[in-house]
């Protein structure tokens, strides 16, 4: 891991690393007194590491439960370069989407790949932050949309992620890693979503083995996700975080 950036603002120190060829920025309480759990975020599909929600999601954790906050730019996002299937798929995307046809083919196709690239890469990253001394306990993940393509199987294959929240995803690619995740859930879904079927997100949080799950249904379509989701994400991982 070499930092190469940092700034504050709020009380929220912001450092930009790189860990091999991938890019990443960390969140942490200025004060830095304390060792504290660390939380995963995954961004949307067509974002980056710094994009507003995420940055937003990331203060709220560290100003709401002094935890550590970091995330990265997924393959063919931000600052990474793209290859010939991410400009192939996004290309497909933008045509589907001209066209008024169904998106959801291309977005688990393509995100199902992403994911093969990802999980590997942030599975180093978690091995570089907890090198660091600040950083000590559990471990969440946080990501919605893409974030949760990721992040499932992600979850599934590590088992230092203790908590976890997903949400606004299909099924299809997603139900076997889905069933071996055990862990405490918190599931976002909008009942009214233009491209995922209620039936399909709902068969997605049906997967998950956890014990405890809850679903959370919003009226609305696919980007009205209440802001209110955020603050119930902060008290889930407090709950199940802690401090170290």
């Amino acid at each position: 891991m070499r930092f190469t950036a940092e700034t504050s603002s709020g009380g929220v120190l912001e450092r930009e690393f790189t860990v091999g060829e991938v890019p990443g920025v960390l969140w942490s309480p200025v004060s830095g007194a304390d060792r504290a759990p660390l939380v995963l975020l995954g961004h949307g599909g067509g974002m980056h590491k710094k994009a507003p929600g995420t940055v937003g999601r990331a203060h709220r954790l560290v100003a709401g439960c002094g935890f550590h906050v970091a995330a990265v730019d997924a393959p063919g996002h931000g600052g990474r370069p793209r290859t010939a299937t991410d400009e192939r798929e996004t290309a497909a995307l933008r045509q589907a989407m001209a066209a008024g046809e169904p998106v959801g083919p291309i977005i688990i196709r393509y995100n199902a790949h992403l994911a093969e690239r990802a999980v590997p890469e942030w599975q180093a990253t978690l091995d570089a932050l907890q090198k660091l001394p600040e950083i000590d306990g559990p471990v969440g993940y946080f990501g919605p949309n893409m974030g949760t393509a990721i992040g499932v199987p992600l979850t599934a294959a590590e088992p230092r992620i203790t908590a976890a929240v997903f949400g606004l995803f299909w099924p299809d690619s997603l139900t076997e890693a889905a069933r071996r995740i055990t862990v405490p859930i918190e599931f976002v879904l909008q009942w009214d979503d233009e491209h995922i079927p209620r039936q399909a997100g709902l068969a997605l949080f049906d997967a998950f083995a956890s014990k405890e799950k809850t679903l959370h249904a919003n009226a609305g379509k696919h980007l009205e996700l209440p802001r209110f989701e955020v603050d119930s994400a902060v008290r889930f991982f407090a709950r199940h975080l802690g401090r170290a």
